[in-house]
């Protein structure tokens, strides 16, 4: 199956180099330090941050000098065609270690010595790129809860279709029937990459332009996102009337 047109169309209608629709909400959960809900296509997730608060579990071989992140990426039952009887298996726990990588990457966690930061990330609906729109909805979580960071934490996974032409941002059926594919989280302003993983074994000749339209599709997010966060803000500031106050002194 040929998951490029002769007119350079994917099957979803999208040009080789565009992203999927980007959707997200702050603030969807009042419990939570921080949330998220964040949409790429039709991959649908949510983020719940927590903390920073007193470390509750292995307290004697924390760290005095940092906070520890703890990290926990699910998927719901109903999130895929088929249900699945175990919300979290072996490759929920890689998925974890993962998240944590690239979360770990961009927190100042020196700025939390001897406390505890929580993220959980759930797959509502997938449709590909799982765990990139894992990282981005906990970003924004991140800032929601007010966590301070190095920098945005972006995440995207490209792959090739017709053995030749790089894909970014690719769906669950480009995952399935095309090559190799590469995800990569980076920090977009230093460039940075705080996680890199292929899917299969991939040929070198193969590997810079994938790798290159991963990189290149997580800061066209980053401008997204980053557009959508200071609209919000200055939503919320409108509501507040920031900057219109005056003071007597």
């Amino acid at each position: 199956m040929d998951l490029l047109s002769r007119q350079g169309l994917r099957t979803d209608g999208r040009r080789s180099g565009e992203l999927r629709r980007i959707r997200c909400k702050m603030g969807v959960f009042n419990q939570p330090d921080g949330s998220a809900y964040l949409e790429q296509g039709n991959t649908k997730v949510v983020a719940a941050i927590y903390g920073p608060h007193e470390i509750r579990t292995n307290r004697s071989k924390a760290p005095n000098d940092c906070a520890v992140i703890n990290c926990q990426y699910s998927m719901a039952t109903f999130s895929r065609s088929e249900r699945k009887r175990r919300p979290r298996d072996n490759k929920s726990a890689e998925l974890t270690l993962h998240l944590k990588q690239a979360m770990t990457t961009a927190i100042k966690t020196d700025l939390y010595p001897k406390s505890q930061i929580d993220i959980f990330v759930q797959v509502l609906q997938s449709d590909g790129g799982n765990y990139s729109v894992c990282v981005n909805a906990a970003t924004l979580a991140l800032i929601d809860a007010g966590i301070a960071m190095e920098e945005f934490v972006i995440s995207c996974t490209s792959s090739l279709a017709n053995r030749e032409i790089p894909l970014v941002d690719i769906s669950h059926l480009e995952e399935t029937m095309g090559g190799p594919s590469v995800t990569v989280a980076i920090l977009p302003i230093s460039g940075k990459i705080a996680m890199l993983e292929t899917s299969q074994r991939i040929h070198i000749n193969h590997l810079e332009p994938v790798l290159s339209e991963a990189v290149r599709g997580c800061r066209y997010i980053y401008e997204i996102l980053n557009k959508i966060i200071k609209k919000h803000y200055e939503e919320i500031g409108g509501a507040l009337n920031w900057g219109t106050e005056e003071y007597n002194i």
